[in-house]
């Protein structure tokens, strides 16, 4: 397959995640186009078989250049192949809250890109302090925190999950 992954990223964690993504698609024989979402904004997705679009959850908002992509593709997105990934914190615990509110920000970008993604992938992402402001570092240790997680503020921590990762993939490539 020939396949699209345009994404965001703030702190890096979802570039890693995508570049991940293409590698492991690559190796499994497909051809992979790998951008950020603003230098896919001309990608003509028709010459495309899949397209995946990632993005990361900050203060409950997807990335401006993600949302601005997808609603400009998003009549294009619906005569392909598609799926989002959506990278976050809260993909990384079982909090029945949590997950609502990640099933509502999808909802919101749905929303506001008019693209209504067939396939959701919630990928962990991670705390990555080395990328932090001062502030948004205090945030972060107050959001760990709240969650019982155990954080070092001199240290990343990443919490997502390669294994499943690949399966996911696997998954959404064999149509299920």
């Amino acid at each position: 397959m020939n396949i699209l992954i345009a994404y965001a990223s703030t702190e890096g964690q979802t570039r890693k995640i995508a570049r991940y993504a293409a590698d492991y698609l690559i190796g499994q024989g497909h051809s992979v186009e790998l951008a950020g979402a603003k230098d896919a904004k001309d990608a003509e997705l028709a010459r495309f078989d899949a397209v995946l679009l990632a993005g990361s959850v900050h203060a409950g908002k997807y990335q401006k250049p993600l949302v601005a992509f997808a609603k400009s593709k998003a009549a294009a997105l619906k005569q392909v192949r598609s799926a989002f990934m959506s990278v976050s914190l809260a993909a990384a615990g079982d909090d029945p809250a949590d997950r609502d509110g990640l099933s509502d920000c999808v909802s919101r970008f749905a929303e506001k890109s008019g693209w209504t993604p067939p396939t959701v992938m919630h990928v962990a992402g991670a705390f990555r302090f080395s990328e932090y402001d001062f502030f948004k570092s205090w945030a972060m240790r107050w959001i760990a925190a709240q969650k019982d997680h155990d954080v070092d503020p001199h240290k990343d921590k990443e919490y997502t999950d390669w294994a499943a990762l690949k399966k996911t993939l696997d998954t959404w490539l064999a149509g299920g």
